[in-house]
C-alpha cells in the first residue's frame, strides 16, 4: 500500500509542477534540483541516470520532455567545454520549489500530530529499512 501511495503521490506532485509532467519527469527534476542545491552550475545527464538507476536513453527522453516544458535547460560545463549540464530554469525552480514547500508543509502538519516516541520509532525504522535496501 505504501508503494502504491508513493507512486500515486509522485504523479500528483509532478502535476503540481506542470500539468503535462509525469512521475518519471518528477524523479528527474528532483534529482536535478538535488544535484544543484549547493549552487553548482548543473548536473550531467549521466549522473542523473546513475542516481536513479535508469538507462541513459530513458533519461534522455524524459529530459527532452522537461526541456520542452521549459522546466530545465542544458548549459555548457565550465570545466569541460564539450559537456553539457542540466539545471532548472527559473520557471522550473519556482514551480518545483513551490511544490516542495507545499509538500513539506503537508508532512509537517501530519507529523506535528505524532508524539515524540512515535517520531523516534519512525526515524529508526526508516533508517533500518533504508539500510536493508542497500
Amino acid at each position: 500500500m505504501l508503494l502504491r501511495r508513493s507512486r500515486s503521490a509522485s504523479m500528483l506532485l509532478a502535476r503540481r509542477v506542470h500539468p503535462e509532467m509525469d512521475a518519471a519527469g518528477y524523479a528527474l527534476i528532483s534529482q536535478i534540483d538535488l544535484g544543484t542545491a549547493s549552487g553548482g552550475p548543473g548536473v550531467r545527464a549521466s549522473d542523473v541516470a546513475q542516481a536513479l538507476g535508469l538507462d541513459k536513453s530513458t533519461v534522455s527522453r524524459g529530459l527532452t520532455q522537461l526541456e520542452t516544458l521549459g522546466l530545465i535547460e542544458r548549459v555548457g560545463d565550465p570545466d569541460d567545454g564539450r559537456a553539457r549540464l542540466l539545471r532548472l530554469t527559473e520557471t522550473g525552480a519556482e514551480r518545483f520549489g513551490a511544490m516542495r514547500d507545499q509538500r513539506r508543509a503537508e508532512f509537517r502538519e501530519i507529523l506535528d500530530r505524532w508524539d515524540t516516541p512515535d517520531l523516534t520509532d519512525l526515524a529508526r525504522l526508516l533508517s533500518r529499512l533504508n539500510t536493508d535496501f542497500s
